[in-house]
């Protein structure tokens, strides 16, 4: 939607002013007037269209919970604004930002953050909204919310209602607000999966470029997954298995009582079985236990295996030559590459509820000591943040093929090893307790092997459906 441009400096200023009072999930006092200055700051001065700003600060105490506390039990009674309008903001804009999950979910990751970071935060939000609805909003000159800034607050509301007490609200303001209220209605979720992965990795407030690589990656693994199967898949048939030990504490009784026996230890016996002891012996209890007549509580002594399951992915340094973009392919291959790594990890975690599972990205370095991969190894800690953090997942470097290996051998000690290795050229790893599957990387179209330096290519109808067979297939060879 085309935005406004509001040169006249008194214009602008009256668009501001309006907003302050046209906000419904927060009374309008004096405390949240700088607090919603300065988000239309941050908005503004990005060079972004500016929605409406009442529409601004409700978005802002909505996802910090302030309208819990301050929510206005009677509406507020705007001088000449439609009652009709504001009925319809309140139920197709205010109703959706409540009961959209994804937005929730992004308010929990702004009230993380402090300080400065908290406005930026709220304004990234409200740009991405903005941005996916399609609505509208104004180009100003920032120099305007600037000066409200540093004026007084109570002031700056009065002006304010003076100026809707004297003139009413603008036609703009109205225009926008019912611009508003269509988009709403436009619109699924208000925002995307990406959008808030990007807060909880404080990713959109940092590098753009870094903000970017980052929300390709996780747009292109949502396009793969939402091709990929919704259950587990069939094993491929002739796949290898591969051996693993396990240890004592990887298996424990079920536990509890299953049924009742006649056989079993004393301190199974059922209690009211003592109701046969006599003051004579043999009593009737000594006669039920010779002829084995008495009831034990029958112990559940099934074992439960919880394996432990290590993914493996090793990425190889002659990569760095797979940040090209072929036209075939909406992103950069290395871009494809990380998002059917993160595609295959996130169907595996679905899939392996029950298992011990690791998932580890090793990033091999070049002959020289180089690391020509450091970009995409800073981009998979942020994407693997939340098992690294829990301990299980790793992005580390190697200095050659030979450590990869002396890794992996070491791994299947104690787990079964999946390996995924990723290279522009074939190439061959000899391992034995391991399951390699080779991913090369020369072209459009990656190819699959088994480690033995054969690969091949995969039947798709583009090269989109080539990764996303290629993920099916890694995914056939490891459940």
């Amino acid at each position: 939607m085309e935005a406004h441009e509001l040169r006249d400096l008194d214009t602008a200023k009256r668009y501001v002013l309006e907003g302050l009072w046209l906000q419904r999930a927060v009374k309008p006092t004096s405390a949240t007037v700088r607090p919603t200055l300065e988000w239309a700051m941050e908005i503004a001065s990005s060079g972004h269209p500016l929605p409406p700003v009442g529409f601004v600060a409700d978005v802002g105490h909505i996802a910090f919970g302030a309208d819990a506390e301050y929510r206005m039990k009677d509406p507020l009674h705007v001088p000449g604004w439609p009652p009709a309008l504001a009925r319809t903001y309140e139920d197709h804009v205010l109703g959706k930002l409540y009961a959209d999950w994804v937005f929730e979910r992004a308010g929990d990751a702004l009230r993380k953050f402090q300080g400065k970071d908290r406005v930026k935060g709220v304004g990234y939000v409200i740009n991405q909204i903005r941005e996916r609805a399609n609505m509208p909003g104004v180009l100003l000159p920032p120099a305007v919310i600037r000066g409200l800034l540093t004026s007084n607050p109570d002031d700056v509301l009065s002006s304010g209602w003076d100026a809707l007490m004297r003139d009413g609200p603008s036609e703009l303001q109205v225009k926008l607000y019912e611009e508003l209220v269509s988009a709403a209605r436009r619109t699924t979720d208000v925002l995307a999966r990406e959008d808030v992965d990007a807060l909880d990795d404080k990713s959109a407030l940092g590098d753009m470029g870094q903000y970017v690589a980052l929300r390709q990656i996780r747009q292109t693994t949502a396009r793969i997954e939402a091709r990929l199967p919704g259950r587990p898949v069939k094993p491929l048939v002739g796949r290898k298995e591969v051996p693993t030990r396990v240890l004592d504490e990887d298996q424990y009784p079920v536990g509890g009582y299953t049924s009742i026996s006649n056989r079993g230890s004393i301190e199974s016996l059922l209690h009211s079985q003592l109701a046969y002891i006599e003051p004579e012996s043999p009593d009737l209890f000594d006669v039920k236990f010779v002829r084995d007549e008495l009831f034990y509580y029958s112990r559940d002594e099934n074992q439960f295996l919880r394996r432990r399951r290590a993914f493996v992915v090793v990425l190889f340094p002659d990569l760095v030559t797979a940040r090209f973009k072929d036209p075939e392919l909406p992103h950069q291959r290395i871009v494809m590459l990380m998002s059917s790594v993160l595609a295959l990890f996130r169907r595996l975690s679905d899939w392996l509820s029950t298992d011990a599972i690791r998932f580890e990205v090793l990033f091999v370095q070049d002959p020289s000591g180089k690391r020509p991969l450091a970009e995409e190894a800073t981009l998979m800690e942020l994407l693997l943040r939340e098992p690294i953090e829990r301990g299980d997942g790793l992005v580390a470097w190697l200095p050659d093929k030979d450590a990869a290996v002396a890794h992996l051998n070491r791994l299947s000690r104690l787990s079964q090893v999946h390996c995924l290795a990723a290279a522009t050229e074939p190439f061959e790893m000899d391992l034995d307790n391991v399951v390699v599957t080779e991913v090369v990387v020369d072209g459009p179209r990656p190819e699959v092997g088994t480690g033995d330096g054969v690969v091949a290519a995969l039947e798709g109808e583009d090269a989109l459906d080539v990764w996303q067979e290629t993920v099916l297939r890694v995914l056939q060879l490891w459940v």
